[in-house]
């Protein structure tokens, strides 16, 4: 065969494959559960149903922290795969009376990171009153800020007025952890 019959045997294939494979992916998200995966799904699906917290979330917010990698300690001490510091980690093993659990298992195994973290989620949402985004928010830069915001007028915990958060990191944090979960809660039907 000369190379001419060659390239239209090619583009005769190549185009309708090509045009297949375009459809599938602009109707078919599930394609971009590749880009977007959830990790350690048994565990943050059981812990999210002791502690009555969307799993979603959960996994929004490793995704943010971590990117669902373990072992990972950052630069101001926060554990494991949901980023947890160990004061808070300590203060909820207490509260939660999670005896069994230890600061190097918090800090190394995802489980009881996810467990403390859930739990703590669980207990933002009370504080709160369900606000997910002031939640979002108390969980990067803390409850007693997130509170001080809301009662000075600084942030009244909306969604729509997340650019009055007084802190960067924190309104990019919320706009993270939402973009995920808008994006998880798309391709996922169920957890």
């Amino acid at each position: 065969m000369n190379q001419l019959k060659r390239k239209l045997i090619r583009k005769r294939i190549l185009l309708p494959l090509f045009l297949v494979v375009l459809v599938l992916v602009l109707f078919n998200t599930r394609w971009l559960a590749w880009i977007y995966p959830i990790e350690f799904k048994n565990e943050i699906r059981a812990h999210a149903s002791a502690y009555q917290v969307d799993p979603f979330l959960i996994a929004s917010i490793i995704r943010v922290e971590t990117n669902f990698q373990p072992s990972m300690e950052s630069k101001k001490g926060a554990l494991g795969v949901m980023q947890l510091m160990p004061d808070t980690a300590q203060w909820v093993m207490d509260k939660a009376h999670l005896n069994n659990v230890s600061m190097e298992t918090v800090k190394h195994d995802a489980d009881p990171n996810i467990e403390i973290g859930t739990w703590y989620l669980g207990n933002l949402m009370q504080q709160f009153g369900g606000n997910e985004i002031a939640v979002i928010a108390a969980y990067n830069a803390g409850p007693s800020k997130v509170k001080s915001w809301i009662s000075s007028g600084q942030w009244d915990g909306t969604l729509e007025h997340a650019k009055d958060i007084p802190y960067g990191e924190t309104r990019h944090y919320v706009q993270r952890v939402l973009y995920y979960y808008k994006q998880y809660t798309k391709l996922y039907d169920a957890f």
